[in-house]
């Protein structure tokens, strides 16, 4: 599976703008703020609906603008898929595949997959809980697209059951609460199992892949990296072989626990939302004790591992690389390199054509004011 074309319409710094790419490399060149990440956002959005960097979708539109439209060509087993997606802040997006309107957008997950590296991933190590739950949720999204719809349906509910909790007119609050509770533990203990259980696949993957990583690193050479799930409900419990309905038990039982605190303070205090991945080496978390080495090689070793698990599932996802080469020592290049070797897909960005490693032969787009030139020269 790969891009072959990707067209933007009012998207970002894009009024319009067509791109044919190649199987294997394609690196796109120019100085910061000329459009680059914006491409490379756009595959990404196919593949995930939604941004690598912003939370909300309005900032996706170009200014003046009501909506913007990604269309992409995709090869998939010799032959050509178009994926056509509108996205309109404030109201529903639409899909559509080779021109058939889809019943919902999340129907074209699934085709597109991807895994992204960036600046922004010394966030997993360094961010707050939201954005090593992002990570799961979103690799999970790439693993089993139909989590996706769990997801969503888990947040309808969760907003729903937020308003009853606020709400002024308390009479009959509880008998209205309690079908809420069965629905949020219900989708809850689904996210939470479909959680657990992607931990337990990447363990593996990230202590072989940190290891390697940091091989150069002295001070952390010795020290284990360790992941563990962290859950209210699910404390002192071997997380690994309770079943999800075991776990949407816990979850009700402490949704009744926490009843009159929820009451006074008009939120959902129980869930996978409010959830943890703790990251540590050796006997520390890494957050407020790695260096910045050490946390560079720890979100390196997670998006690593996170392709792993992927491959191990028979799936081939697309690289992007973010502008990260100019971030990276011999040691964290070398390891991105190994994952380029067969992948079916590359994109890279660059400020500069000497960022990019020499190894990586492939087509050259020069990016300049919200156009894309096939074979452009590097800014050097």
């Amino acid at each position: 599976m790969w891009v072959q074309a990707l067209h933007l319409d009012s998207y970002r710094s894009y009024n319009e703008v067509l791109v044919e790419f190649v199987p294997g490399v394609n690196v796109l060149i120019g100085p910061n703020g000329q459009g680059k990440t914006n491409i490379v956002e756009a595959i990404y959005y196919l593949a995930t609906l939604t941004s690598h960097r912003v939370a909300s979708e309005n900032p996706l539109v170009s200014a003046g603008k009501t909506s913007a439209v990604i269309r992409a060509r995709i090869n998939e087993e010799d032959r050509a898929v178009a994926i056509d997606i509108e996205i309109t802040p404030g109201k529903t997006n639409r899909a559509k595949i080779n021109r058939s309107p889809l019943p919902r957008v999340r129907d074209v997950l699934g085709i597109v997959r991807v895994i992204m590296f960036a600046p922004e991933d010394l966030a997993l190590v360094k961010g707050d809980p939201s954005e090593r739950r992002s990570f799961m949720d979103q690799t999970l999204i790439q693993r089993t697209p139909r989590f996706m719809g769990v997801k969503t349906d888990y947040e309808k509910v969760l907003r729903q059951r937020n308003a009853l909790l606020k709400s002024s007119n308390r009479d009959n609050i509880d008998s209205t609460l309690d079908v809420w509770n069965e629905q949020l533990a219900n989708l809850g203990a689904e996210i939470t199992h479909t959680r657990i259980q992607f931990i337990h696949d990447l363990k593996p993957h990230i202590r072989k892949r940190y290891h390697s990583i940091s091989g150069g690193e002295k001070a952390v050479s010795s020290s284990e990296i360790f992941l563990t799930y962290q859950s209210k409900y699910l404390e002192d419990d071997d997380m690994e072989v309770l079943t999800q309905d075991e776990i949407r038990d816990r979850i009700l039982n402490e949704l009744s626990a926490r009843r009159k605190d929820e009451l006074i303070r008009g939120v959902t205090l129980v869930g996978p939302h409010r959830d943890e991945l703790l990251i540590g080496l050796g006997e520390l978390p890494l957050k407020g004790y790695a260096s910045h080495g050490e946390s560079w090689s720890a979100a390196l070793a997670l998006r690593v591992a996170s392709a792993d698990v992927l491959k191990t599932d028979g799936i081939e996802p697309i690289l992007i690389l973010d502008d990260v080469f100019a971030e990276l020592d011999v040691m964290r290049r070398s390891t991105i390199l190994e994952l380029t070797k067969n992948a079916p897909q590359v994109f890279i960005t660059a400020a500069v054509e000497s960022d990019v490693p020499a190894e990586l032969d492939g087509a050259r787009f020069h990016v300049s004011l919200g156009t894309v030139t096939p074979g452009g020269e590097s800014n050097e």
